[in-house]
């Protein structure tokens, strides 16, 4: 519970501290909830007065981002991101995906997470420490808990850049080894983080809008907000134009390999057609054959096959078959 920008001491159930907020008649509650099940959420919903739709879209979870609004409460839909370190090539989950629900009211705020990576304690300690933008009211708290939200989206992006990076100049390295299948699993997280991310800049946009009913200081913060997400989903549009370009790239070079080899074949099998047909014809069951038997008819033969074996193997050099 918050009054004039400072936490009150003690301890409050969810329902006592709304009742003291309103009986004073200022300040906001704050409720942080992870993963809770169907009862908790319902107690919550009906201490808050929250709508039966808003919870049942925190139940069910796993939503696009979204702005909701229900009377005087916002309900905004979140999704959170996180990076999962690993060796390059090793793993099928780069990114690890979450959801945080805000609901905000006058005299409220309730935040749900999804996911273990989305804790919200490093966001309550900073804004504690920061009286002036609690002063705000459940409006800092949800462009407090956006901007978090945003930040990572950024951290994860300059890990996935520094991959990214690493997987191009394997492609176009003169003895890359990289496979086609671990671009498309990079390529596959870069989309699910595109989905993640991208659907939150309608949200972001509608509240800094002046009819929203935040405070005009929170909405300029929020739309700073909205400016730094539209930068990540910029760079996580070029993440993806990237890896399909070093999809059809590697792809290409694949196919050079393949011909390259076939050409090293075929010219393989065409030296050793030489010695094959002539041992071939020498070894028919003729009596009449000029140098059958002649004492030089064996060696000559042999130096045949050599001196033919021999030029087409310069041929084949000089055109860089071999």
């Amino acid at each position: 519970m918050y009054v004039d920008g400072k936490r009150l001491r003690g301890h409050f159930s969810h329902s006592a501290a709304l009742a003291e907020v309103r009986k004073r008649g200022t300040g906001f509650v704050w409720v942080g909830l992870h993963e809770p099940d169907e009862i908790q959420m319902g107690d919550i919903a009906q201490t808050f007065g929250l709508h039966a739709l808003a919870v049942e879209d925190v139940l069910e979870g796993s939503h696009r981002p979204k702005l909701e609004r229900y009377d005087d409460t916002l309900m905004m839909v979140m999704r959170t991101v996180a990076y999962v370190e690993h060796e390059l090539h090793t793993v099928s989950e780069i990114v690890q995906t979450g959801e945080v629900v805000v609901f905000t009211a006058p005299d409220f705020v309730v935040a749900v997470r999804q996911g273990e990576h989305s804790g919200l304690a490093g966001v309550r300690q900073a804004l504690e420490n920061d009286s002036e933008r609690l002063l705000l009211g459940p409006g800092a708290v949800l462009h407090a808990i956006a901007d978090y939200v945003v930040d990572t989206y950024v951290e994860v992006t300059q890990k996935l850049e520094v991959e990214v990076d690493l997987v191009e100049e394997e492609v176009f390295s003169p003895k890359s080894q990289v496979a086609i299948e671990s671009i498309y699993q990079l390529k596959r997280e870069i989309v699910e983080l595109r989905r993640a991310v991208s659907p939150l800049a309608t949200p972001l946009q509608l509240l800094g809008r002046p009819d929203t009913p935040l405070p005009k200081e929170v909405r300029r913060y929020l739309r700073d907000v909205a400016d730094h997400h539209i930068a990540v989903t910029e760079r996580i549009r070029d993440f993806d134009e990237t890896l399909s370009a070093l999809v059809n790239a590697a792809v290409a070079r694949t196919a050079v390999q393949q011909n390259t080899d076939m050409r090293k074949i075929s010219a393989a099998v065409a030296i050793a057609a030489v010695p094959t047909m002539i041992a071939g014809i020498y070894g028919m069951n003729f009596d009449h054959i000029p140098e059958l038997h002649q004492v030089w008819g064996y060696p000559a033969v042999l130096t045949l096959m050599a001196i033919l074996c021999t030029t087409l193997l310069v041929i084949f050099r000089r055109n860089k078959w071999l």
